[in-house]
């Protein structure tokens, strides 16, 4: 029989921690010989039998509370327990949970022995506790009180949970932590009865030392009139055990005791005197019979406010104010901009002095005028306004009277405006901006809505649908006002006719778009279809040429625009498109330099990945776009980045996401409204198990590589190390021929992975489908290409070095359906491509972002898709695949966060991290 079988009863004792339980055969029976837990015992105790309560002595043993405490701890998801023991499993788990938080109080018990016992409840935990005493079984309160009686009397639930909590607090404290817990080497040994002076004198100096069942509030009363008459602080006294009884004060120390005793009186005594030593009007109180009322003057309702409040509270005293009396009264930072709305707003705040900013007292939200700011900062504590009186702390005060604040930079003061609040003083308060500045910041404040109407442009050959019209309203609002912005909308949302209908509605002059050389064609092929007539001209190749540029678009790429950046200098754009900017994510590269150096008037930027592997990225493009806003990067790495990525901090980041969100446009195929008609994609994760040789191959990987990086030198040359053994790892789980560098066609048998990448394509070919499989390494394309071609299915591969002319007809022949099978390198091919004709999306090894694979799969899964997607994502179990897969979905909400990590981040890992994160498990 186990422990979960048998009728749990407890037995409280004196000290609580000499309480036991008491367990027994329900039925009564012997128990069984292989139940040796405690102590034999033959108590008289109750059964339930027939509905009626009965008193039988029967065979039991008695179990000490630190024995039985973590077996009814592991029972607590039996199902099959006793409902004694099921109930004690459960009340075991609360009061580990009342320990674990610290409710534990020294006291002294009845017989004189020093003792823990819970305590100070809150309001939750009465309420935790009385719902569990309700659903005490008969069974558990066993013992009768008096086993004579007639009727048999059972202990009360209540009391006998709180006695079983007490004991638990009285046994956990005892133990080799209890030296640190209590600071009194004296409480980590056991059975300390109060026989000699000594003893007795130090257990009632613990008892009183921190609270022995009574809390000391203070009510702050008014006898008369607010301003009239002085406060009167009204001592008040509450229950510890009981949070929501008051005892009465007076009653107490005119001895009466409320059921507390004298111990009581004399305890809140002295937790009145710890009080004084806190706050010293309280000191007056002392030298009263009955120390229940002290008038206040002005300067002690000041001090309460000034800090007293705080620090009585963290004492245990509480402070309850009247509760006609207003505490709405609060403090906020106001950013102002001095004369009108400048025309262009973004060279203004680039150019600007400092922007003011200034101290705003607010009642319940609302600002108050000068003339009434003015009153606060001459009153006293307390003041009449608006029909109401108020509560006014020195510090509002204080803020009334010296409103100026230093001045910040201007696009400081816009991004505190738009956060909603400020830092002052390492503490955070709410901030606003006033005149025009608040009111562009209302403007800006929803990227994807605004009051202004916006039609599109009338040589636009297209109906804009909704999200994209608002999308075009979003453009022109910023690029009107100077700031630019970033597109980053999924993939396959229409990005570029937006940008089409931006350059038509804004006829500012040319549009330059810089692009990699396989979106060239499809600009050009858009722009032709959405607004013909409108000059287009390709500068790329050698007879490039800007002779007679007037207006139109420009289309060049990014290796053209570094070589010829000073040439595109020459000339000043209407606009700027960057369109895929995550090519420009590096500010320090020459791609990145390159693109500064071209003057124009707005500037646009279009990823659907505007955070690939860190914040330095996003900040790049932003301030590309929008110069200024997030100011140097060393600041903006010390702030928003270390706290976001580092840290983790939640806050900063919801934060930083306010800042930019009016300068960055993401919309979503799963949002809302947004793309309604799109067929349903539906996602799987296949693993597969290693091949014999595969094991042998990563085992050897993992045993080489992780002893090169353990013997390594330098940080860099661990990275490189730590960066070969994943590459390595990887290119084994996705065949030995790929790790080994064969060229000949692979054979399935070695590689699990690629028997299943045969099923999917058979099966895919025989129902007339198109399936598009991504790699991110050439090598292992070339090697399935050769390998579906042994088999007889049709395949064609695009990679890096695939010429445009090229590209564009292997996208013409799968979109027609004379290929089915597109095998694409994941850098080359995962962005800028429309291949609708795809129902099936492979992802034969996996990228290190998640968003790089969503981006890849939108070149099926886009507007002009019209049946369901399913995306495959091969997987080797056990390996470090399967474990990148569990980060990846974690890094799939950072990145909505504006995270990112990829292999930087894995490289800093240690040894033993790195070890766990690769070593071969059983899949």
């Amino acid at each position: 029989m186990r422990l979960g079988q048998c009728a749990v009863v407890f037995d409280p004792g004196d000290p609580p921690r000499a309480g036991a339980f008491v367990v027994h055969d329900p039925g009564g029976g012997p128990l069984p010989a292989d139940l040796t837990l405690g102590e034999p015992a033959e108590p008289v105790v109750t059964l339930v039998e027939d509905d009626a309560v009965v008193a039988r002595r029967v065979p039991a043993r008695r179990i000490a509370v630190a024995q039985g405490l973590p077996l009814l701890v592991a029972m607590r998801d039996e199902r099959e327990a006793h409902p004694s023991a099921a109930f004690h499993s459960a009340a075991a788990v609360l009061a580990l949970h009342l320990v674990a938080r610290g409710r534990v109080l020294p006291g002294v018990s009845p017989d004189g022995v020093d003792a823990w016992r819970i305590g100070p409840f809150d309001v939750a935990d009465v309420e935790r506790l009385r719902a569990l005493a309700v659903a005490m079984p008969a069974s558990a309160r066993a013992i009768p009180l008096d086993p004579a009686a007639e009727p048999l009397v059972l202990p009360e639930p209540e009391r006998l949970l709180r006695g079983f909590l007490d004991a638990v607090a009285d046994t956990m404290p005892r133990t080799l932590g209890a030296v640190w817990l209590t600071g009194d080497p004296r409480y980590a040994t056991d059975d300390h009865t109060a026989a000699d002076a000594d003893l007795r004198e130090w257990a009632q100096q613990v008892a009183v030392g921190v609270d022995a069942g009574l809390r000391v509030a203070l009510r702050l009363e008014v006898r008369g009139e607010f301003g009239t008459s002085p406060f009167t602080a009204v001592v008040r006294l509450r229950n510890l055990a009981d949070p929501t009884q008051v005892v009465d004060a007076q009653a107490l120390w005119a001895g009466e005791g409320n059921g507390f005793g004298e111990r009581a009186t004399f305890e809140a005594m002295l937790a009145l005197r710890r009080a004084a030593r806190i706050w010293s009007p309280l000191e007056s109180l002392l030298a009263e019979a009955e120390p229940v009322e002290l008038e206040l003057v002005d300067e002690d309702v000041e001090d309460l406010l000034g800090g007293a409040e705080a620090r009585l509270a963290g004492a245990g005293i509480d402070i309850e104010w009247p509760p006609e009396l207003s505490r709405e009264l609060n403090a906020r930072v106001v950013v102002s901009a001095p004369g009108k709305r400048p025309r262009d707003v973004a060279a203004f705040l680039r150019e600007s002095s400092p922007l003011p900013l200034s101290w705003q007292l607010t009642l319940a939200g609302e600002p108050l005028t000068d003339v009434e700011m003015d009153v606060v900062a001459k009153s006293g504590p307390v003041v009449r306004m608006r029909e109401q009186w108020l509560l006014v702390e020195p510090e509002l005060a204080r803020k009334a009277r010296e409103r100026a604040l230093p001045p910040v930079r201007a696009y400081e003061g816009l991004g505190i405006a738009l956060i909603g609040s400020a830092e002052l003083e390492s503490v955070r308060v709410e901030a606003v901006a006033s005149g025009w500045l608040g009111a562009l910041v209302e403007q800006v404040a929803d990227p994807d809505g605004g009051p202004e109407p916006l039609g599109q442009p009338a040589a636009l050959h297209a109906t804009l649908r909704d999200y994209q019209q608002r999308g075009l309203r979003w453009l022109h609002r910023m690029t009107a006002l100077g700031f630019g912005g970033c597109l980053a909308d999924d993939m396959g949302l229409g990005k570029t006719i937006m940008l089409i209908a931006l350059h038509l509605r804004r006829a500012a002059g040319a549009t330059l778009v810089v692009c990699p050389a396989s979106l060239l064609g499809n600009w050009e092929r858009e722009i032709e279809k959405f607004a013909p007539g409108t000059p287009v001209r390709r500068f790329h190749g050698a007879s490039r040429s800007l002779a007679g540029l007037d207006g139109g678009f420009v289309l060049t790429t990014y290796g053209t625009m570094r070589v010829d950046a000073a040439a595109l200098a020459e000339h000043r754009w209407g606009m700027v498109v960057a369109d895929e900017a995550q090519h420009v994510k590096n500010r320090l590269s020459g791609t990145a330099k390159a693109l500064r150096e071209i003057p124009a008037s707005a500037r646009v930027a279009m990823t659907g990945t505007p955070v690939e592997n860190n914040l330095a990225e996003l900040w790049a493009i932003l301030d590309w776009t929008t110069p200024g806003l997030l100011g140097r990067i060393g600041d903006f790495r010390a702030g928003w980045a270390r706290s976001v990525e580092d840290e983790r901090d939640n806050p900063t980041a919801q934060r930083l996401s306010r800042l930019v969100r009016p300068f960055l446009l993401r919309r979503r195929k799963s949002d809302p409204g947004i793309a309604p008609e799109l067929p349903p994609k539906t996602e799987t994760d296949h693993l597969v198990e290693l091949t014999p040789e595969q094991v042998a191959l990563y085992e050897s990987v993992v045993r080489g590589v992780m002893s090169e990086i353990r013997d390594s030198r330098t940080k860099i040359a661990r990275r490189g190390l730590v960066l070969k053994l994943l590459v390595g790892l990887k290119q084994v789980c996705n065949h030995p021929a790929h790790y080994l560098k064969e060229s000949a066609s692979p054979s399935a048998a070695r590689s699990e992975k690629l028997q299943l990448l045969d099923e999917l394509v058979d099966t895919i070919v025989a129902e007339g489908g198109a399936v598009l499989v991504f790699t991110q390494y050439v090598q292992m394309a070339r090697l399935l290409e050769k390998h579906l071609a042994d088999r007889g299915v049709p395949t064609q591969l695009l990679h890096g070095g695939t010429p445009v002319a090229r590209r564009d007809e292997m996208v013409r022949r799968f979109q027609a359906g004379e290929v089915p099978v597109f095998l694409l390198s994941l850098k080359a091919a995962g962005t800028g491509l429309n291949l609708t004709r795809a129902d099936h999306v492979v992802h034969y090894d996996r990228w290190w972002n998640p968003a790089v694979e969503e981006q890849a799969t939108d070149r099926a899964y886009r507007i002009g898709q019209t049946k369901p997607v399913q995306v495959h994502r091969l997987i080797a179990g056990g390996t470090l695949e399967e474990r990148i897969a569990v980060l990846l979905e974690s890094k799939k909400e950072l990145a909505d966060a504006v995270l990112g990590g990829g292999e930087a981040a894995l490289s800093e890992l240690s040894d033993a991290e790195l070890r766990r994160l690769v070593e071969l498990r059983s899949a």
